[in-house]
């Protein structure tokens, strides 16, 4: 039998201990769980291990052939950019090895659960869901598509679950910051509102999360302001990452299926799953007014 690739865990890198502890962590938790696979663990920048090293420990091993998998909530510019070019540079150094790269977590439906049970340890069990506003804050890029993916999360979130609202602002790098964000849920008449890190593990920026929200909240008393957790090394998330690694390693990369009504039971959503899909016509595509049959069918083989 052939031995399966190994698995990489690329992450981003924090200049705070315990983030990247939790990391470390993570990746040997990832070990226990498939005994069978060889994984290493490393970061882009600004902690140990850097990708590289995990790259060679793999390469020790015996190691061939791996699937990498980044362990990031969006696709910014780390994940298209930065860990291509690492994986790159790791092949010239290590002729005769060959990876797949896997797609970055989010917004999964197995996430976004880990996401709103966070929610729910946060808020008082009394309040009802319509009279919360979520603050959904992510870490924050000079890429607007990975902004926009917050976005995404934010709207996935309030899909269904009877929250006032899902706003979302970031903490770096990206307007609006938590203290505009917090304004924002207020003006649009929040009464409570639960800020909610978009965040894997815990390092410098969800701290600065927690202080600003801090900051904010004394300065309006009349507003109930609380701060949930981030992720954490959950079982989804363990079971999400297992997940992408074996997407990569059977080239099974998928467009956006992970939160496609079709194919997952979306909180009222889910009589959708599923159904067959038709192809859509134009009410005047009835081939005399202009070309383009527009048979592009909506349907998801999966």
């Amino acid at each position: 039998m052939t031995t399966p690739p190994a698995l990489l865990i690329a992450g981003h890198g924090t200049r705070d201990d315990a983030g990247a502890e939790a990391f470390r962590a993570f990746v040997r938790e990832l070990g226990r769980r498939r005994p069978d696979l060889p994984v290493a663990g490393g970061f882009i920048e600004l902690s140990p291990p850097p990708l590289g090293e995990a790259v060679a420990e793999l390469v020790e091993r015996g190691v061939r052939r791996f699937a990498a998998v980044p362990l990031m909530l969006v696709s910014a510019g780390h994940a298209k950019g930065d860990i291509p070019a690492a994986l790159a540079r790791e092949k010239e150094r290590h002729p005769g090895l060959t990876y797949t790269y896997g797609r970055p977590l989010g917004p999964h439906p197995s996430l976004l659960r880990v996401l709103e049970r966070r929610l729910a340890e946060a808020v008082d069990p009394s309040w009802d869901p319509a009279e919360v506003t979520v603050l959904l804050v992510g870490r924050g890029s000079t890429d607007p598509d990975a902004n926009a993916e917050v976005f995404k999360a934010a709207r996935l979130l309030w899909e269904g679950r009877g929250y006032a609202g899902v706003e979302t602002a970031f903490v770096s790098l990206a307007a609006p910051d938590v203290p505009s964000g917090l304004d924002r849920c207020a003006r649009l008449g929040a009464r409570r509102i639960v800020v909610l890190p978009y965040f894997l593990f815990t390092g410098i920026l969800p701290d600065r999360v927690r202080t600003q929200t801090e900051e904010w909240a004394t300065a309006h008393p009349d507003t109930e302001v609380r701060s949930a957790d981030v992720i954490g090394p959950e079982p989804e998330l363990l079971d999400l990452v297992l997940e992408r690694y074996e997407e990569a390693v059977k080239g099974d990369l998928r467009m956006n299926c992970d939160s496609c009504v079709y194919r997952i039971a979306l909180p009222g959503f889910e009589d959708k799953v599923g159904l067959p899909q038709q192809p859509h016509f134009h009410p005047d595509d009835d081939g005399h007014h202009h070309g383009h049959g527009h048979a592009h069918s909506h349907s998801h083989a999966h």
